[in-house]
């Protein structure tokens, strides 16, 4: 090793899934939407001054949090924006996990997670799920740095009732748990309501699955005034200028056109819901999804041997090699088309 390397710090990184980009491929790897963001978004597109570009966007994203708390009922001040959530999930570890005591987090879970602690040296402990894949309510019953764990989980999709979430809470209100609520908008019930009984909460979403802005990169986190202080206190000290300008305009549109919102996501839901149903007639298992992928499993076949087979086709979808989950895949939900050829893939490769 060279001497200088002695001063670098070394991590293992997290691996983003695939992004190929081929004609005709169908990609179901990266639980992106299949429909472009709400209408008006092209509008903006359209009319955007482009000699606004010069000048620094607003530090606050005033704009953009007071729509935010608007339309989730909130003050301003109980809003946090970042350049996608996993930006304002990273500020979080920052701010919030500074015990010596270990967080808590979900065995299998979002795989960035294990990459932050390392990163920011903060110890953690992996919480067992059960055999099918729910939370064990006991494991997060010991002294602990903090609790962060989805809900839907990623990447099983399962999600925990209300009432699971608020006995977590409940037991630690001595530290901070936040609810990385990426995927809530296709199924469940979200924390937002336990806001006003619980100082300590942090509820984290993203336009990126469920308004179509994954290219965009914008994330928020709702809590008390307290915590939203405490994040733009180290945002303001580590990069006060986030989200750009078109960012910020774009995302006030997008969270407006509620009717759109609302409709792209029936539509995802109903072609989940045709698909599970026929993968199940294929010969599939999974956890009830409440996202906008399936978690899937057969008994018979080798998940990494589908997986290489629907890639040689031009079908993505993502395969993760780790313990209790190497014989799985995640589908994203994608076009009723989209989502037929993969089925018309599985029924030959299959036999059926």
């Amino acid at each position: 090793m060279r001497i200088w390397e002695s001063n670098i710090r070394k991590v293992v990184p997290y691996v983003p899934g695939e992004q190929p980009d081929k004609e005709n491929m169908i990609k179901l790897n990266t639980n992106e939407n299949p429909y472009p963001p709400a209408p008006g978004v092209r509008k903006i597109m359209d009319e955007f001054k482009e000699d606004t570009l010069r000048l620094y966007p607003d530090p606050c994203a005033g704009m953009l949090v007071k729509e935010i708390a608007n339309y989730y009922k909130l003050k301003p001040e109980q809003v946090f924006v970042g350049v996608g959530s996993d930006d304002v999930l990273a500020m979080a570890f920052m701010t919030f996990f500074q015990s010596k005591k270990p967080i808590l987090f979900p065995e299998i879970t979002y795989s960035f997670y294990d990459v932050w602690a390392e990163l920011f040296n903060i110890p953690y402990v992996r919480c067992s799920l059960a055999d099918d894949f729910s939370f064990v309510i006991d494991d997060y019953k010991r002294e602990n740095g903090g609790i962060i764990f989805p809900n839907p989980n990623a990447p099983t999709g399962l999600c925990e009732r209300l009432e699971t979430i608020e006995k977590i809470i409940k037991y630690n209100q001595d530290v901070i748990v936040i609810v990385d609520e990426a995927y809530i908008d296709f199924g469940g019930e979200s924390a937002l309501s336990l806001l006003d009984k619980y100082e300590n909460l942090l509820v984290v979403q993203t336009f990126s699955k469920s308004r179509s802005m994954a290219g965009v990169r914008i994330g928020f986190a709702m809590g008390s005034p307290t915590l939203i202080k405490y994040l733009n206190d180290v945002k303001y000290s580590f990069n006060s200028y986030t989200l750009n300008r078109f960012s910020l305009e774009i995302g006030v549109e997008a969270i407006r056109d509620e009717v759109y919102f609302k409709s792209v996501n029936e539509k995802i839901i109903s072609t989940r819901e045709r698909v599970k149903n026929e993968l199940l007639q294929l010969g599939f298992t999974f956890p009830d999804s409440k996202t906008n992928f399936v978690f899937a499993t057969h008994e018979k076949y080798n998940a990494k041997d589908i997986f290489l087979a629907l890639k040689e086709n031009n079908i993505y979808v993502r395969y993760f090699d780790k313990p209790k989950i190497h014989n799985y895949l995640r589908i994203t939900i994608g076009t009723d088309e989209e989502m037929d050829a993969l089925l018309d893939f599985l029924k030959h490769y299959i036999g059926k």
